[in-house]
């Protein structure tokens, strides 16, 4: 294909994956109502739980601000929605350049990537009720906590974000393993700085007296760690059998 096929096949995919953004929006917006309640349960509980002590509540600083909220809540429930779709435009565009065994690791990286993602995901929704009560529960008593809607989501939002990613950077390791960068024993002899940034990186988003939830977070990540030393050491033995499989035919020959 010629530089104008290949811009002319670039914006057919950009518009399919636009569509299916819109698409999934629209659709989103019609269940921000049961998002909303699921990741506001937190501070229901807090206020039952203090309802003589402190007053808690849910509050929308300004007039438009529960319209943008759900706009911007859309946004980011249609993006996931509307996944597969502008996914496979991606790959549907890059894949025709891409040699068999780039196409073998490209399959392989995005279905550990993928689910590894929503369970970070998922570990950062348990987490989350746990650091909204343990920080509610230094607001003395007689005063008052009102929860901008829009921080609050924002703190929900990026707490997910940065705990899916972290439970993605094991696949990292295995992916610069396959291409050859680091090999297995590399990745094992930094074990001691793997398990201090899974503890410091816990310990940065959870809250510093939450220590079960600390603790938990880091030890999924570390091992994730030794999950992904693992298999690299596995792909090195493969490699090294077939290397010398290769060398002893041409020997042979």
């Amino acid at each position: 294909m010629s530089l104008g096929q290949h811009l002319v096949e670039l914006r057919k995919r950009i518009m399919i994956a636009a569509l299916a953004l819109v698409v999934g929006m629209v659709v989103a917006f019609f269940i921000t109502d049961f998002v909303i309640n699921l990741i506001t349960e937190p501070i229901r509980v807090v206020a039952e739980s203090r309802a003589d002590e402190v007053k808690v509540e849910l509050m929308f600083a300004t007039v438009t601000s529960a319209f943008d909220l759900r706009l911007r809540m859309s946004f980011a429930i249609g993006l996931m929605i509307s996944a597969p779709i502008w996914l496979w435009q991606i790959w549907a565009f890059i894949m025709p350049g891409l040699t068999k065994k780039e196409i073998r690791y490209t399959i392989g990286f995005l279905a550990a990537a993928i689910p590894l993602f929503f369970a970070g995901c998922y570990v950062g929704l348990i987490i989350m009720p746990h650091i909204v009560e343990l920080m509610a529960s230094f607001v003395p008593d007689g005063g008052a906590s009102f929860y901008d809607a829009s921080y609050y989501y924002d703190f929900v939002f990026k707490l997910l974000i940065v705990v899916g990613v972290a439970f993605i950077l094991p696949v990292f390791l295995v992916a610069l393993n396959l291409a050859g960068v680091i090999s297995a024993r590399d990745i094992l002899k930094g074990w001691r700085v793997a398990i201090l940034i899974s503890v410091i990186f816990s310990a940065l988003a959870t809250p510093a007296a939450d220590v079960a939830s600390m603790l938990m977070l880091s030890g999924i990540m570390i091992v994730l760690f030794f999950a992904a030393a693992g298999l690299s050491l596995i792909f090195d033995r493969r490699r090294a059998k077939r290397d010398a499989a290769t060398l002893g035919t041409e020997a042979a020959a």
